[in-house]
């Protein structure tokens, strides 16, 4: 399988466009700053133990993979095993193409055509990667990276649809990791993962000020996310700030038990946006892609690592 990669001065990304156009490493001096993707995980393609994957055309999950909109119902391919429900949309699954790459900057691309693959999408659409690696001015004592990804959409066919972005990203998660970020609330979900009321978040799942994620289980939407989230892991001399455009307005936290990672991940709507906006819901992010238009939004991981001892004192920096 072809791995991309790009290297700065301590920087490491590499990229699988095979293996769903997924990130596998994303390292700083050696320290993974994304949960790294094992060699038999590459080699099985196994997209989900990845370090990062795009969510293109729609985030989470669909529920019964039925799809209403424009006052018609599409039915679609249940893409998880057993899961009722179809998930993450279609590039998570799919090989992308590698239309340029270079020590610093890559692009790659995928086209889905309804036509011949209308069950896991009923309309085509063009997508496209672009991943930027830059060197950080750091801190005294710090090395520091940032990566930068894009991901646009084009509507490829006649009629326009409903569509939602965002990213899968895994970030290494051990006692020490505390967790960042201001949200407004959070939505409660049923057993099958579906949204099922929406509340003000609760104190045991509130990360302002940033707290240990420690045993905390999380698989949740948390609604008026300001855009950014600090991950910090002491342990390891490692900060992440995660960042994305206004357009993220969601943020999936997955804290599963007793795993040594946590996926943080900006998305543009909520579970079940399309069916629930249908039924006349407000506010769930949904947006429509008229034919021939395109839409983008952008993620950032900023990683810094300690390069001496790793202290509280250094950290606090």
């Amino acid at each position: 399988m072809r791995i991309v990669e790009l290297v700065s001065n301590g920087a490491r990304v590499r990229i699988a466009p095979e293996l769903g156009g997924a990130i596998t490493d994303f390292s700083l001096r050696g320290e993974p700053v994304l949960r790294p993707t094992r060699a038999d995980a590459i080699d099985a393609r196994d997209v989900g133990a990845s370090a990062c994957y795009p969510l293109v055309p729609y985030s989470n999950r669909i529920a019964d993979a039925r799809l209403r909109f424009d006052g018609r119902e599409f039915a679609l391919a249940r893409n998880f095993g057993a899961h009722p429900h179809a998930i993450h949309g279609v590039g998570w699954q799919r090989a992308w193409s590698v239309a340029d790459a270079s020590r610093l900057h890559a692009r790659l691309a995928l086209d889905h055509d309804a036509r011949s693959d209308a069950a896991s999408w009923p309309w085509s659409f063009q997508a496209t990667q672009s991943f930027r690696l830059t060197d950080v001015a750091p801190a005294d004592g710090d090395t520091a990276a940032l990566l930068a990804v894009t991901l646009t959409i084009v509507n490829a066919g006649g009629t326009p649809f409903p569509f939602g972005l965002g990213w899968h990203p895994y970030f290494p998660k051990d006692p020490t990791t505390r967790l960042g970020f201001r949200a407004d609330g959070v939505w409660v979900n049923d057993a099958t993962l579906l949204p099922l009321r929406h509340e003000a978040v609760p104190s045991e799942w509130r990360f302002d000020p940033p707290c240990a994620l420690g045993d905390v289980t999380l698989d949740n939407v948390f609604t008026g996310w300001r855009g950014s989230a600090r991950i910090e892991t002491p342990s390891r001399g490692m900060t992440v700030t995660l960042a994305a455009d206004r357009a993220c307005s969601c943020l999936v936290v997955y804290a599963p038990p007793g795993r040594d990672f946590a996926a943080i991940e900006p998305v543009t709507h909520e579970t079940d946006a399309f069916n629930r906006a249908a039924t006349g819901a407000s506010g769930t992010g949904m947006r429509i892609l008229p034919p021939g238009a395109a839409f983008s939004c952008t993620m950032r991981v900023a990683a810094a690592a300690v390069t001496g001892p790793a202290s509280p004192g250094n950290l606090a920096r």
